[in-house]
C-alpha cells in the first residue's frame, strides 16, 4: 500500500507474535499494550484498548480502518466517523462476533466460512493465509534448514503446541499425550517442536526457537506439520506439506473443512491416537510431498490472490462493496490499478 502512494499507521497489540514480527519486518508501528491473558482481563481492558487506539489514530485521519477480527478498529471507526473494513475466518469466535460486527462497515471471510454475518458480510474465494503464501508474495528460503543442520533432502515433522489462552480457546484441548506422540514420529524423521508454553523435560531437546518470520520456510520444507495451531495447520497445507490438525474445535471452521474434503490437502482430527495412526500412513509413503504439491497446485488454481483482492477492495471502496454484493465474479478480475484513493 505505501508502494501504492498510501500512508499506513499500523497499531498493534502484545498477541503471539505480532510485535516481534513488524520489528523483524521493520514496520513501524504503534505499541498499544495488551489485553490481557485471561477472558476476564481481556473484558475488562477492551475499552482501555478502544481509548489508547483512538488516541493513536485521531492525528492521522485515516480514510479507513483496517483489522482481523478487531473489535477496537471496529469501535473507532464508529467515534471518528469512517468506515472499518473487517477480515475474520474463525467461525466459533463469538464474542469477537459481537463485539466487531455492529460497528463494522464491511466484514471480508472466505467463502467457506459457514456463519451468516449479515448484509456487511462479503465473501472471497481464498484463505487469510493466502494473503501471505501465495505464490506470488511468498519464496521459500532453505537457508532455515542450514541454522538447524538440514537439507532438502531430509525427513522432518514440525510439531506445534499452543497456549490455549485465546478468547474463543477457552475450555478446548488439543494432543493429550505430547511425550507418546513426539516418540513416535521421531521413527520416521527429526522432531521439531514450536510452542507457545513450557514444555515437559522430555521434550525440551526437540524444541527450536526459530525466528518467526522463518517458520514458513520450515513449513514448506517439512515432511509433515502435526499440531494444536490452527492457523499452522491451515499455513501448512496451503504450502503443499502434509498437515495434521488436533484440536476439540475440529468442524467448527469452515477452511479446515474444505481443505480437507475438497483439497485432501489437511486431517483433522479430536482424538490423537486416530491422528497418530494417518501422520505414519503418510511418513510411510515416501511420495506423500509430491502428492502434495500436486493438490497444492489444483488449490492455488482455484482461489484468488488475497493480496491483491484485499488492495483492490481498499482502494475501491464503497464501490467494491457494492460490486461484490452484485457482481461476486468480480474478485477474480480485480488485479489492482495504481491511482485508487484511501
Amino acid at each position: 500500500m505505501e508502494q501504492r502512494g498510501h500512508k499506513v499507521l499500523t497499531t498493534a497489540s502484545h498477541k503471539d507474535v505480532a510485535i516481534r514480527l513488524l520489528q523483524l519486518y521493520g514496520l513501524e508501528y504503534v505499541n498499544l499494550g495488551s489485553y490481557g491473558s485471561s477472558l476476564l482481563k481481556k473484558m475488562v481492558n477492551i475499552p482501555i484498548m478502544d481509548v489508547k487506539m483512538y488516541q493513536a489514530v485521531k492525528n492521522f485521519h485515516p480514510d479507513i480502518l483496517l483489522g482481523f477480527s478487531s473489535a477496537r478498529a471496529a469501535h473507532v471507526s464508529k467515534i471518528l466517523g469512517v468506515p472499518a473494513v473487517i477480515f475474520d475466518d474463525t467461525e466459533h469466535a463469538r464474542w469477537e462476533h459481537r463485539l466487531y460486527a455492529p460497528f463494522a462497515a464491511a466484514i471480508l471471510t472466505p467463502s467457506c466460512f459457514h456463519k451468516d454475518l449479515g448484509e456487511k458480510q462479503i465473501r472471497f474465494n481464498g484463505y487469510m493465509e493466502l494473503a501471505a503464501l501465495h505464490p506470488a508474495h511468498f519464496r521459500p528460503d532453505p537457508l532455515v534448514l542450514q541454522e538447524l543442520g538440514l537439507t532438502e533432502d531430509d525427513a522432518f515433522i514440525v510439531v506445534r503446541f499452543v497456549s490455549w489462552q485465546a478468547s474463543h480457546d477457552v475450555g478446548q484441548h488439543g494432543i493429550r499425550d505430547k511425550v507418546g506422540l513426539v516418540k513416535a514420529l521421531e521413527q520416521y524423521g527429526r522432531v521439531l517442536i514450536t510452542s507457545e508454553g513450557a514444555l515437559p523435560p522430555e521434550l525440551q531437546p526437540y524444541q527450536i526457537r526459530v525466528s518467526p518470520e522463518k517458520l514458513h520456510d520450515l513449513l514448506y520444507y517439512a515432511t509433515l506439520y502435526v499440531g494444536e495451531g490452527g492457523t499452522t495447520a491451515s499455513e501448512a497445507a496451503v504450502l503443499g506439506t502434509p498437515s495434521i490438525y488436533v484440536s476439540s474445535l475440529v468442524g467448527t471452521m469452515g477452511n479446515f473443512i474444505e481443505l480437507e474434503e475438497t483439497y485432501d490437502l489437511l486431517y483433522s482430527f479430536t482424538d490423537g491416537g486416530a491422528a497418530l495412526d494417518k501422520a505414519v500412513e503418510i511418513l510411510q509413503d515416501p511420495k506423500s510431498k509430491d502428492k502434495w504439491r500436486i493438490k497444492r497446485d489444483r488449490l492455488l488454481t482455484d482461489k484468488i490472490d488475497v493480496t491483491e483482492f484485499m488492495v483492490w477492495f481498499v482502494e475501491n471502496y464503497p464501490r467494491s462493496f457494492t460490486e461484490m454484493k452484485e457482481h461476486p465474479e468480480a474478485q477474480y478480475s480485480c488485479a489492482s490499478v495504481p491511482g485508487g484513493a484511501l
